[in-house]
């Protein structure tokens, strides 16, 4: 009988207009901010609006892009937005600050950040510590990106004041600004990685789209991309939090099975930065670090606020209930409503 009551679950929510299941959602309208909307980072997010997840949920949702994941982050602190699309630690930084988030499903099982340096302006490149005094690029100041630079360089003695910062953004900017030797190294993600490695110039110093390397970096799993909102967000909207959800485990799983051929037919063109082939590649390099389920691992949290730590003495002697950063509450139904996607 349950087999039986799932399938016609399926057909209803395919047949169904959005209005029918708007009496349960206490906000079918959703406002979701994200930094840097076209990198592999995120594409359970656009697997999820390009294949019609969400609607399918009853909402209406926009996504507001932004440069880095701490300008998304900005928009929902200051009303502008619902949800934060960005990296895990942030809900970990935000519950040092006094202002409560949630982590309620998972995009990135690893980081996929990639650090690298210009071959141009770098070519004697040896050692972390030969970064020392040069211009770092990052999609924008104290996002995840910026966060791995500043981890990589404490595990080598270096400070993050020790070099200087500069916010490219995740696209053609930061393309630029790699190829015109702006910068001396890179912190980003895929598409642009893969796009300047096959041109020559970015050589790879640390990737973390390999998990074991990513554990390897962090000492521990370190979630990555995700949807996380204010608690009292999740405490007024359940239903829109679990519909978000469900949208997000079918794009997950969903990709999962999916291959390159598929994925170039859903994502708009614009994020291909121009080249096909190089998505494909960097797809292929991205996949294995994208959560299959949406599930958030038992000890990311830990391992986000050691990396975090690191850099920050005051929230390295703070007390946090690391437990209220994330659930798997979200997930688990989620999972059980689409266990084949």
């Amino acid at each position: 009988m349950q087999r039986r009551h799932l399938v016609v679950g399926g057909l209803a929510a395919a047949v169904l207009p959005p209005f029918a299941f708007a009496q349960g959602l206490e906000k079918p309208k959703v406002t979701i901010a994200v930094g840097g909307k076209n990198l592999l980072y995120y594409l359970p997010l656009t697997i999820a609006e390009q294949l019609g997840y969400f609607k399918a949920e009853g909402l209406d949702v926009t996504i507001a892009d932004f440069a880095g994941g701490s300008r998304a982050l900005a928009a929902v602190v200051g009303g502008s937005a619902d949800v934060v699309s960005g990296a895990f630690e942030h809900t970990v930084n935000m519950q040092f600050k006094g202002q409560p988030m949630r982590a309620f499903v998972l995009q990135g099982l690893a980081p996929q950040i990639v650090l690298g340096v210009n071959p141009k302006t770098m070519a004697g490149y040896k050692t972390i510590a030969d970064l020392k005094g040069k211009k770092i690029g990052v999609t924008a100041p104290g996002s995840s990106t910026n966060v791995m630079v500043n981890f990589v360089l404490a595990k080598a003695g270096l400070k993050p004041s020790d070099v200087s910062i500069v916010g490219v953004g995740a696209g053609s900017g930061a393309v630029a600004a790699m190829r015109s030797g702006q910068i001396d190294a890179m912190s980003n993600l895929d598409p642009v990685v893969t796009l300047l490695q096959r041109s020559g110039d970015m050589k790879i110093i640390s990737d973390t789209r390999i998990v074991a390397e990513s554990e390897k970096v962090f000492g521990g799993p370190m979630p990555a991309g995700c949807l996380y909102a204010p608690q009292p967000f999740l405490d007024k909207n359940p239903n829109t939090a679990q519909a978000l959800t469900n949208a997000m485990v079918r794009a997950s799983k969903w990709i999962q099975a999916a291959g390159p051929g598929d994925i170039i037919k859903v994502v708009p063109e614009g994020f291909l930065l121009g080249d096909r082939a190089v998505y494909i590649d960097a797809f292929m390099a991205a996949k294995g670090a994208l959560s299959p389920d949406g599930s958030f691992p038992a000890k990311g949290a830990d391992t986000a606020f050691r990396a975090l730590a690191s850099v920050d003495k005051d929230l390295a002697a703070a007390k946090l209930d690391l437990n209220a950063v994330y659930t798997n509450a979200f997930v688990q139904k989620a999972n059980a409503k689409y266990p084949k996607g």
